[in-house]
This record gives C-alpha cells, structure tokens and sequence, in this order.
C-alpha cells in the first residue's frame, strides 16, 4: 500500500467528488496530499478524513482562475515541502444547455475554470517540476470530449480543450521527464451529478435511466473508480504513459 510513498501531490478541487476520493486513496498510498480548493470548509474535511485514516495531508484555499494565488501556492507548497511530483488538475465545473440556451457569461465561466484553471496551475507548478526534472500532471478531461452530447455545447468545448492542452504540454514536457495525462470520466454520482438530476428532471429515476443508455454497464460510476485511475497516472507504474486519455465512463466511448 505504498504506490506513492514519499510523493507530495496537489489535487485541485479535492473538498468533494472525485477529487476528494483521490486525496483519500493517494495518501493511503503513501502520498503526501495538498488538498486545494475553493472552499475551505470542505477542504479541511477531506484533510480530517485523511488524517483520521492515519494519512498525511494539509489544506489549501485555492481559486485556480487567479494567476497570483496559483503561483503563490506553488511556491508555498515547494517552500514546505520541497518538491511537487504530482498535479492533479480536477477542479471544474459543468455547463448545461445547448448553442442557444448557452450565455456568453455561461460559456465563458465555464471555460475559465475549466480550461484557464488547468492552464494557470500547470504554469504555476511546472517551473517546479523542471528543475527536479520529475513530475506528473493529470488533467480532468471528459468522455463528452471524445462523443456529442446534447446541450453540453460549453462543457464540451471545455473538456475538449483540456484533453487537447494535454497532448502538447506532454511534448513540450517530455524532455523533462513530466509525463501529462488526461482522465476522460463518464457520468460518476457525485453530490455535483446527484443535484443536477435532481433539479433537471421531475422524475430522478429518468435522468438515472437516460444516463445509463449511454453506457454498457447497468450501474453508474463512483468517484472511486476514477480515484483509482488517477492514482495508476500518478504512480511510477505508468512511466510508459504520455499524452493519453484514459477513459473511466463505463464503456461510453468504446461503444461508439
């Protein structure tokens, strides 16, 4: 149980989802765990559940859409710690509604956090990772970057985004030895999914049906699923991994 020892890794977005089940399996592996995000309530209690597990990890506030606090951050984080050898860009958002249901404000929102999110952390930490000519960046992408979807016109275009920043950051960084990666979930039930089936249909049970005729699998994706597949990118294992998507979405790509 030690795929990460003596590794100190950021996950952005790691108060809730995804992004807190990953902080919670990279320190059970041995990981040192920088849990950033937004909202600092939430952020303390994902370090809580970690530390009451016996795992080491500290707390972060962090709006990854403001140069200054991503590169104070980094620099925080290297001043007491050393070293950074995973980023984990998970922070995002979702956006919800077709090219003319989309807002300009929306769309640009969207686009903010998820695309210039994961630019400004991975500029902010990368300097870093270049001088210890070491590192792995997984950025959040999205099986929707791969497939269409109806009324996702500014999540796709975000998500689509990232996984194309993702293959040429892996080549400008190759001669580093940062390997760049990017996770391309299906619909995983977190808190997130959970309320917007809730708000978006009469009957929750036909949102729950209409996701899962998307997929081959009867059951819908947890948070740990992905968690898992983070943690693969992140560790030493996947050495030979550069510039890939990696689907975790329940056979929604393959089957198309």
């Amino acid at each position: 149980m030690a795929r990460l020892k003596g590794k100190v890794c950021i996950i952005s977005g790691a108060g809730s989802g995804i992004g807190q089940a990953s902080a919670i399996l990279f320190a059970k592996e041995g990981a040192l765990v920088v849990v950033a995000d937004i909202d600092q309530r939430a952020a303390r209690a994902t370090v809580a559940s970690i530390r009451k597990r016996g795992g080491k990890s500290v707390a972060d506030v962090l709006d990854v859409t403001d140069e200054a606090q991503t590169v104070a951050f980094a620099q925080r984080v290297v001043k007491r710690f050393k070293r950074i050898d995973v980023l984990f860009n998970n922070a995002g958002i979702s956006g919800v509604g077709d090219i003319t249901e989309t807002s300009p404000d929306l769309f640009d929102r969207v686009m903010t956090v998820n695309v210039r999110g994961v630019y400004l952390m991975s500029r902010a930490v990368v300097p870093h990772m270049i001088r210890q000519r070491s590192g792995s960046i997984i950025n959040m992408s999205s099986c929707i970057a791969e497939i269409g979807l109806a009324r996702r016109v500014s999540y796709a275009a975000s998500k689509g985004a990232v996984l194309s920043m993702t293959k040429s950051m892996q080549v400008d960084l190759a001669p580093h030895g940062i390997r760049v990666n990017a996770l391309l979930p299906g619909t995983i039930m977190t808190p997130f999914v959970e309320r917007y089936i809730k708000e978006s249909y009469a009957d929750p049970e036909e949102g729950y049906a209409s996701i899962r005729k998307r997929q081959l699998t009867s059951e819908l994706g947890k948070p740990e699923d992905v968690a898992h597949a983070a943690l693969y990118l992140a560790s030493d294992e996947s050495r030979f991994v550069m510039a890939s998507g990696l689907a975790v979405d329940g056979g929604v790509v393959g089957a198309k």
